[in-house]
């Protein structure tokens, strides 16, 4: 495969499960194989989690003050959080969300200094880290303005399935005049270049998914179908984006309709999370589109309940850290691939599909 990466993973909520599905995660010596895992955290809050964790090996551990030391063949730990820090596992205490967001903060200052290369980032606690005066709705927000784009697209990804999102973390009372044509089609730009030069399809087919019951069944149910969303399904089409739709959610996954696209645009948060989930909850991976780096996250939570039972899956979290590197690859080969296509000055090949339609 070329370059070992340094994988740059945040702690997440230390009272969560983060620390117990990163250290499942990186328990596998051959994932030492693939990459250099550097965790920004905490040695104490570490260790206290593996001993929760029965039938692991020995891993071996790397504590250091800066990612510039790191050890290519153990487990590094940037120590970045106060030598008094605890942990109360199940809780959400101002104590674990100031944590979460200067191990958050750390990790994103090495990777814009190129200390490590990609980012996986364990789930926080999004209200506690607003009450510590976080500023972000996300970690999507705050890495959109940190590295200065104008528009970024949360996807969510499994081997069968990717989903975008045209509005992600507001109340569901904000999304209907949140919906405009121009920001829809922003965000099928944004998905297009991402399934090309990220996962490697060269002329992506995306579905575009209704607003309204049953596409809003003529403008009964409502006429945001057919005055923004449609425009927008054929403006992009005049672009050479393979957009079709927009299709009636209700329908569209049960009917194993994703399975003819390579990527679904769903209005809102949940109507694309759901099904995702449903289909995919142990491996799915989210990823932010649109940033000049790689950043992925499992797609799960912090999950309170479960934290400190030794019962959190980490195969969300093993398909984080697979699905960064596999991206930053790829990445490569399609700036080589540009490269080489200037050099040889051959012609960008345009497939314009007809214009949209709704589909109920």
């Amino acid at each position: 495969m070329g370059k070992k990466l340094v994988v740059g993973i945040t702690q997440g909520d230390g009272n969560g499960i983060g620390y117990e599905v990163i250290i499942k995660a990186l328990a596998d010596e051959r994932m030492l194989d693939l990459c250099t895992p550097v965790i920004y955290g905490s040695s104490k809050i570490f260790g206290f989690y593996k001993k929760q964790i029965h039938n692991i090996e020995q891993i071996n551990t790397n504590v250091i003050s800066s990612a510039k030391d790191v050890h290519q063949k153990r487990v590094n730990i940037v120590n970045c959080l106060p030598e008094n820090v605890f942990v109360e596992p199940g809780q959400a205490t101002p104590e674990s969300a100031k944590s979460a967001m200067t191990s958050l903060e750390r990790a994103v200052q090495d990777l814009k200094e190129g200390y490590i290369d990609v980012l996986v980032t364990a789930p926080i606690n999004k209200r506690a880290m607003s009450t510590e005066g976080f500023g972000y709705t996300g970690h999507t927000e705050y890495l959109e303005k940190q590295f200065g784009v104008e528009e970024v697209a949360m996807i969510m990804v499994c081997d069968q399935l990717k989903v975008g999102v045209v509005t992600g973390h507001i109340p569901l009372k904000e999304v209907c005049a949140s919906i405009t044509t121009e920001k829809i089609l922003r965000k099928l730009r944004l998905m297009k270049t991402s399934l090309q030069q990220d996962f490697g399809i060269d002329a992506p087919k995306i579905a575009v998914l209704g607003l309204n019951p049953h596409c809003g069944d003529g403008g009964l149910l409502g006429d945001e179908e057919q005055q923004i969303i449609l425009p927008a399904v054929q403006a992009a089409n005049d672009e050479g984006i393979m957009a079709f739709g927009p299709y009636s959610p209700d329908g569209f996954f049960g009917m194993g309709n994703h399975g003819r696209f390579d990527a679904v645009l769903a209005m809102y948060h949940d109507q694309g999370l759901t099904p995702f989930k449903a289909i995919a909850f142990e491996e799915g991976v989210n990823y932010t589109a649109g940033l000049p780096v790689v950043r992925t996250s499992p797609d799960h939570g912090t999950a309170y309940e479960m934290a400190g039972r030794d019962k959190a899956d980490p195969r969300s979290m093993k398909s984080a850290i697979y699905t960064a590197i596999d991206i930053w690859h790829r990445r490569q080969d399609y700036k080589e691939l540009l490269e080489n296509r200037m050099t040889i000055k051959l012609p960008d090949t345009e497939i314009k599909p007809r214009g949209g339609k709704i589909i109920e």
